[in-house]
């Protein structure tokens, strides 16, 4: 096998050495991605270790193998010249581009990515149900929303029910318009969203609920609303809407969409 490799004159104790230093950088890594588990941090962490191993690999063995001289010196020579200055420039791009790269369906097979700020969201829909508190929670995915950010009020603040219990009381300036969460945080809050203008939505449906299939008719988003007059919970998604969702069905169904997507949120 290591002949395959083009790689001789290894004796035992170099494996041995080889293989307690590969154990050891296992358990580091195992060790940060435990600790950042739940975090944007760990999605960063899996797309530099993706780009780290397709470097060696190429590297290692594609360019020095195949002597592949114009590649080799792109790489070794002018490549860290650049690198620095590409990565200062554009530094929201390759960050949210990692994250992406980290939280793809792949490493799902080796690490379950947890999203802990869903279950704030899907207890304070839970709540406002109860409450008969008319809502709209809108989840950002991989389709900006900064357009409908602007329109809000910013708050860049931690997902909880608490604070969005708080947002919806019809006491509040803000309890008219849509949260935005974008990136596991509630970015905006008193955000105005498109109208539907599909005629084919039942004209029982109130402008809340005709507010959150819209978006979704512009966007990837999912929307949850929740209906001041009977208290339903429904999940707006590509146009269409899923109602009467008990906590359960609710939970199972996010689950889903942030499955299929890969992400569970647009994060950078």
């Amino acid at each position: 096998m290591l002949k395959i490799l083009g790689i001789s004159g290894i004796d035992g104790w170099e494996i041995f050495k080889a293989s307690v230093e590969i154990f050891l950088i296992f358990l580091m890594v195992y060790a940060v991605l435990r600790f950042l588990q739940g975090t944007r941090g760990v999605g960063i962490l899996r797309g530099l270790a993706f780009i780290f191993f397709a470097v060696m690999v190429i590297g290692l063995f594609f360019i020095k193998k195949l002597k592949l001289i114009t590649l080799d010196w792109l790489i070794t020579d002018l490549f860290p010249v650049f690198v620095i200055p590409i990565i200062i420039l554009f530094q929201p791009e390759f960050r949210r581009a990692l994250v992406r790269l980290g939280q793809n369906r792949l490493f799902s097979f080796f690490i379950k990515t947890d999203y802990p700020f869903m279950d704030e969201i899907i207890k304070a829909a839970v709540q406002l149900s109860q409450k008969r508190i008319g809502a709209l929670i809108v989840i950002e995915r991989e389709v900006g929303l900064e357009n409908f950010i602007e329109g809000g009020t910013r708050l860049n603040a931690d997902v909880s029910s608490d604070l969005l219990n708080t947002i919806f009381w019809s006491g509040t300036p803000l309890h008219d318009g849509a949260v935005i969460i974008q990136e596991q945080k509630i970015v905006a809050a008193g955000c105005l969203l498109p109208l539907s203008e599909n005629a084919d939505i039942s004209k029982t449906l109130g402008t809340r609920h005709r507010a959150g299939i819209g978006l979704t008719e512009e966007t990837d988003a999912v929307v949850i609303i929740v209906s001041e007059e009977t208290g339903n919970i429904s999940v707006a998604v590509r146009g269409e809407l899923k109602s009467r969702l008990g906590e359960n069905e609710l939970r199972k169904f996010l689950d889903t969409l942030m499955t299929e997507a890969g992400v569970a949120v647009r994060s950078s």
